[in-house]
């Protein structure tokens, strides 16, 4: 055989032993790469998707918590059958109805076993009372079981077989101190809240969302769901290892989820594995809610979001630009291919391990050139889609934020941010010594401006109270919309003679101003007001100023009355 001919051979052994070793190579790294990628991706989904299901649960939940404490309703829970606590009872279960995403609420008592029920349809307004619950009636049972375990909240996916409604229901215990009083919330509708939270129709992603025990509470199949999860013994629940072929799998999915729930992070920490689903290969991410006190699972198919034979051109233009480069000598080789392709690797790397800053890369030429033209092109791609889920998660966190702490009707603050504001100013008081006093007042006979004139004057006329209470507080001072026609004032600093001063101001400002307004009729106010004690809760001085307002509703209404000191 000829030198030629053993060179020919030895160089086309050459070249496909190179190209096989190079295509191994380049499947395993681009498998690395994927497998880095989509870790950082679940990781994003996973954020993503708690913040889509978190923000209409947390403002529900913190309505049915206010709920929960109110004082008309508390008052009414101790004595349901006292007919001067029923009507107040039944106006402020009103007033949160409203406030309500989906507008519905209800009310379970505990010491005579009233269930009381409005829908968006307000249906049952003139007999909220829809039925008793019975400790021996299974249907019931999840009343009892609630209250006995004692847990402050609870989200549960349940049907009510009296009211033929299925909901994702947010259950908030009514205490009196150490005694329960029963049990108040709202319900989402499950089909709606599927369709906009958990079935998103994204291709290749899969979300599920699981209480503290496993059980399914939110999955695109409905029939999986773990309807009435709180009444259920454990061995007939269906739980989210279910999903999941290998026994393997659903032992570390449980581990994961114990460890999140034994050591939960603030800012929320977020679990990967690789899990057989649905007889494929899919990674899992997992977080723990404390909010709700549930997991999150997004579970992503790689091979559909970014399967490796994407990459099957690009490694035929390696193998082409390899061929070409073992026919050149070493420099060529060294300057063309060599050095191109260690940088790309190192770019690879930097990007399989979470760098998603532009990567810093070399010109070259040909095939080569392409080459990294197309992993630029992924890297922008998968930075763009990271950015862009962050900012989602971002923006969706903020809206929250919002709507979570300003009345839509007045624009001022509503019951949450005024509570932000009480408890920031108590902290001061104790911190600093800074005094700060608090003006509670409501309009007079508003209920009558409603049911004449309608409920669109009534809201013109508190637009217009919450405008020229503006126009009377100084620049530092807060003011907010407590619920209903009912208002808040915080000044801080302020001493008795501010307070009555203002107080006045207010009362007499709205009194001139609507004798003359073209579209809102006369209103009056009643006003109660006091300053804070030292080391006083916001909770204590409210009632104080709340008896000072019934004071002043007592003596006649529009008048301020200061609490006695």
């Amino acid at each position: 055989m000829s030198l030629r001919s053993r060179f020919l051979l030895l160089a086309s052994a050459l070249i496909v032993l190179a190209t096989a070793m190079a295509w191994v190579m380049f499947t395993v790294i681009a498998q690395r790469v994927i497998e880095q990628w989509g870790q950082h991706v679940v990781e994003v989904q996973v954020r993503y998707d708690s913040a889509r299901l978190l923000q209409p649960i947390e403002r529900e939940l913190a309505l049915a918590r206010q709920m929960a404490n109110s004082q008309a309703l508390l008052r009414w829970a101790r004595e349901p059958d006292h007919p001067l606590l029923t009507e107040p009872a039944r106006r402020e279960m009103e007033s949160y109805r409203l406030n309500f995403e989906n507008q519905n609420f209800f009310v379970a008592l505990h010491r005579d076993g009233g269930y009381y029920y409005n829908n968006a349809r307000n249906e049952f307004a003139n007999q909220l009372l829809r039925y008793r619950l019975q400790p021996d009636r299974p249907a019931d049972t999840w009343f009892y079981q609630l209250v006995k375990q004692g847990r402050p909240f609870h989200l549960n996916v349940n049907p009510d077989e009296e009211l033929k409604v299925t909901k994702l229901w947010i259950d908030v215990l009514m205490r009196d101190g150490d005694e329960v009083l029963g049990i108040v919330g709202t319900g989402i509708e499950l089909d709606s809240f599927l369709r906009n939270v958990v079935d998103l129709g994204q291709r290749g992603v899969t979300s599920v969302f699981v209480d503290r025990n496993g059980a399914i509470q939110l999955y695109r199949d409905r029939q999986l769901i773990d309807y009435a999860s709180v009444v259920k013994p454990e061995g007939q629940k269906n739980l989210v290892t279910q999903l999941f072929d290998d026994p393997d799998d659903r032992r570390k999915v449980m581990g994961h989820m114990q460890q999140l729930q034994s050591h939960p992070a603030p800012t929320g920490r977020v679990v990967t594995d690789f899990v057989q689903f649905n007889g494929q290969r899919h990674l899992v991410g997992m977080t723990y809610l404390p909010a709700i006190d549930w997991f999150e699972l997004t579970l992503i198919d790689l091979d559909e979001l970014m399967p490796v034979g994407r990459f099957a051109p690009v490694a035929a233009v390696f193998g082409l630009t390899l061929l070409a480069s073992l026919l050149l000598f070493n420099l060529t080789l060294r300057g063309w291919v060599l050095n191109p392709l260690a940088a790309l690797d190192r770019a690879m790397m930097r990007v399989r391990d979470g760098d998603l800053e532009q990567p810093q890369l070399p010109r070259a030429r040909g095939e080569i050139g392409r080459l990294i033209e197309h992993f630029a092109s992924m890297a922008g791609a998968i930075r763009d889609n990271t950015r862009t889920l962050e900012a989602k998660v971002r923006e969706r966190t903020e809206a929250l934020d919002r709507l979570a702490s300003v009345d839509a009707l007045t624009g001022l603050a509503n019951r949450r941010g005024l509570a932000e504001v009480l408890a920031q100013c108590a902290e001061r008081r104790r911190r600093e010594h800074v005094p700060y006093g608090v003006i509670y007042f409501d309009v007079d006979h508003f209920k009558a401006v409603n049911d004449t004139q309608g409920h669109a004057v009534g809201d013109a006329a508190l637009v217009e109270v919450a405008r020229l209470l503006q126009t009377n507080l100084r620049p530092y001072d807060r003011a907010g919309r407590w619920g209903g026609d009912e208002f808040i004032v915080v000044l801080a600093p302020c001493d008795e003679d501010t307070l009555a001063v203002i107080g006045e101001r207010i009362r007499r400002d709205v009194e001139n101003q609507t004798r003359q307004h073209p579209t809102v009729p006369p209103l009056t106010l009643s006003l109660g007001g006091s300053l804070a004690r030292a080391d006083e809760s916001p909770d204590e001085l409210l009632l104080r100023v709340d008896k000072a307002l019934y004071d002043a509703k007592a003596s006649g209404r529009n008048r301020f009355t200061l609490s006695d000191a």
